[in-house]
């Protein structure tokens, strides 16, 4: 049996969902540069060699705040590091790690439909990107964008979210043509990958397609998965374009989905979703290393107690796997 590996995780400098990031928000507000960049070797020491920021500002009902100086939001407040992508992508640099750098949130991050249909989201958005490719395009991590305004796709992609990321990665690749571009769909569980699907395949700029597999968020089962992904392969071979990747759930909820906090699933449940579906995709990633693990006596502590259990624990699996 084929098992792959973890080859990336996303991150993030605060979790945008405020109840499901209550055991590692306040301690990341307070992380100062090396901390940060501590966190980017722990990555490095599961073998992963993709980072995904999951965003570059975030934007709620009350208030915005960006993780970089512009004039588009102020900076976080309360927020220890001053350049935190800075020391990502510098560090990741040392770490031979690639990055995809979020062109998100730039609107209240629940109005994805919003998001993607606004020009003054896009506006915003496209200052931004300009802004941090003049700021930290010179890292050779900086691989790609990855566009996180997510959306279902109820059987097909939304026409809407096509172009919202054909308009998105235009704009991307104009800083250069090996700028790679992620997105990360939700509705796996529901999608329909029949020659439609495949047609919508043929027309979207999105050089990775990490499709979530809504483990967690208690849409789907290891058993189930397996199908999904098979049925993907077959429509992403025929497309001929977006290699085919997965974002694997590697958490679980406290209490009730979306309103209460992340915690380590089981490794147990680990190696059930990579066994399900490793034959199938180019690469995993999982959501997400930053909270539901920790190496043994980081300086960077930021999450579940059971998290340095969870990364003992997915470590020897891996040396298994190897």
């Amino acid at each position: 049996m084929i098992i792959k590996k973890i080859t990336g995780t996303w991150f993030e400098f605060t979790h945008h969902n405020v109840p499901e990031g209550k055991y590692w928000n306040s301690a990341c507000r307070l992380f100062s540069e090396e901390q940060w960049r501590e966190k980017v070797r722990e990555i490095k020491s599961l073998d992963m060699k993709y980072i995904v920021l999951m965003c570059t500002s975030l934007v709620y009902e009350e208030y915005a705040e960006a993780y970089f100086k512009t004039d588009i939001y102020p900076f976080a407040k309360n927020f220890a590091c001053d350049n935190p992508i800075e020391a990502l992508l510098d560090e990741a640099d040392k770490q031979d790690i690639r990055v995809f750098v979020s062109a998100g949130f730039y609107g209240v991050w629940t109005h994805t439909y919003e998001n993607m249909t606004s020009p003054e989201v896009t506006r915003r958005a496209f200052k931004a990107m300009e802004e941090l490719y003049t700021l930290y395009g010179h890292h050779k991590s900086f691989y790609g964008w990855y566009f996180p305004d997510e959306t279902c796709i109820d059987g097909h992609f939304m026409p809407e979210f096509i172009k919202y990321t054909n308009e998105y990665a235009a704009y991307g690749r104009h800083f250069g043509n090996d700028i790679k571009c992620l997105i990360a769909p939700y509705g796996t569980n529901v999608l329909k990958a029949d020659s439609e699907y495949v047609r919508q395949l043929e027309s979207i700029d999105a050089d990775y397609i990490a499709y979530q597999d809504e483990i967690g968020v208690r849409k789907s089962t290891p058993e189930q998965t397996g199908a999904y992904y098979e049925a993907l392969r077959k429509a992403h071979d025929k497309a001929g374009r977006a290699a085919l990747w997965a974002d694997m759930e590697i958490f679980e909820f406290e209490g009730a989905v979306y309103r209460t906090a992340l915690i380590p699933a089981s490794v147990e449940r680990v190696k059930k979703q990579l066994e399900a579906i490793s034959c199938y995709v180019d690469e995993v990633l999982c959501y997400q290393y930053l909270g539901m693990m920790n190496s043994p006596g980081t300086a960077a502590f930021c999450g579940h107690p059971d998290s340095v259990n969870y990364y003992n624990q997915y470590k020897a699996m891996i040396k298994e796997i190897r």
